[in-house]
């Protein structure tokens, strides 16, 4: 029986299985097309560490403030993955 073959989508081209990238190469590469978004996300996590270690201290005001700023940081993330979308669907394809 043959093997089964994937469907045909327009305009795209699948990788065989020996050119696939490995994962450090495919993060690395993301990294350098959109920088903003891994910077986003430790921005995120740093101040909502610092946010949980305020509040664990009994700063409870400290701990409000850096929540928002925690709430900044993840609009400012979205916000870089929705431009990112938008700069590689804009990008001309290379065939």
């Amino acid at each position: 029986m043959a093997e089964p073959q994937p469907p045909v989508i327009e305009g795209f081209v699948p990788t065989p299985y020996r050119e696939r990238e490995q994962f450090t190469t495919k993060f690395m590469r993301k990294v350098r097309e959109n920088p903003f978004v891994p910077l986003g996300c430790l921005a995120t996590a740093g101040v909502l560490t610092y946010g949980l270690i305020a509040f664990k201290q009994g700063k409870t005001r400290q701990s409000q403030l850096l929540m928002r700023a925690r709430i900044l940081s993840q609009g400012f993330t979205v916000a870089a993955i929705m431009a990112g979308v938008v700069i590689a669907a804009l990008k001309p394809r290379v065939q």
